[in-house]
C-alpha cells in the first residue's frame, strides 16, 4: 500500500479516525430516520468509537506506532463484527440466540418461563436486514469501510515522516 502524497502519518491516521467518526455518525442517522439497531449492529459501533477517539488523540499529542497500531486494531475489530453479522444475515451461522430467533427447546418451558422469554425477547433481529442498498445490509457496507479504514490505518505506518526543522 502507497501513502499519499504529502500526506503525514498523523495526517493519515487522523483521516482514518474521522472515517470512523462519519461511520458512526451515519449509523446513529439511520437509527434517527427509523431503523433500529440490533445487538449486533450496536456491537459493530464500539471499535468505530474507539478508532475515532485513537485519531483524536492522534491530532492532540501528535502520531506514535502505538497509537495507530490501536486505530489499525480497532479498525479490524470493526471489520470482524461486521463480517459476523453479514454471515449471521446471510444464514452462514447462527447468531447470538438473543436475536436471531433461537429460544431453545420450547416443550420444556413452562407457561410463564415462555411469556418471559417472549417479552424479553429484542424487538430487531439480527439475521434480518433492515436496509439493503446495491445487495449489501448497513454490516455489509460496514465491513467494506472498515476495511478500507483499516488499509488507511496501515497507511500511516508507510507515510513519510515530518523532519524537524533545523
Amino acid at each position: 500500500m502507497i501513502a499519499p502524497a504529502g500526506m503525514t502519518p498523523r495526517g493519515i491516521a487522523a483521516s482514518a479516525g474521522l472515517g470512523s467518526a462519519l461511520l458512526l455518525a451515519a449509523a446513529l442517522a439511520f437509527q434517527a430516520a427509523g431503523y433500529a439497531p440490533c445487538e449486533l449492529c450496536i456491537l459493530q459501533r464500539w471499535p468505530h468509537l474507539a478508532a475515532a477517539l485513537i485519531g483524536v488523540l492522534i491530532l492532540v499529542a501528535g502520531w506514535s506506532r502505538a497509537l495507530a497500531a490501536l486505530g489499525l486494531l480497532a479498525a479490524l475489530t470493526g471489520t470482524v463484527f461486521a463480517v459476523y453479522h453479514v454471515g449471521v444475515e446471510w444464514q452462514w451461522w447462527a447468531g447470538p440466540t438473543a436475536c436471531s430467533g433461537g429460544v431453545g427447546d420450547l416443550a420444556q418451558l413452562t407457561t410463564a418461563e415462555l411469556m418471559a422469554r417472549l417479552n424479553a425477547a429484542p424487538v430487531v433481529r439480527c439475521d434480518q436486514p433492515a436496509f439493503v442498498f446495491l445487495g449489501l445490509s448497513m454490516a455489509g457496507w460496514n465491513a467494506l469501510a472498515s476495511a478500507a479504514l483499516a488499509a488507511v490505518w496501515a497507511m500511516s505506518f508507510e507515510a513519510p515522516r515530518a523532519r524537524p526543522i533545523r
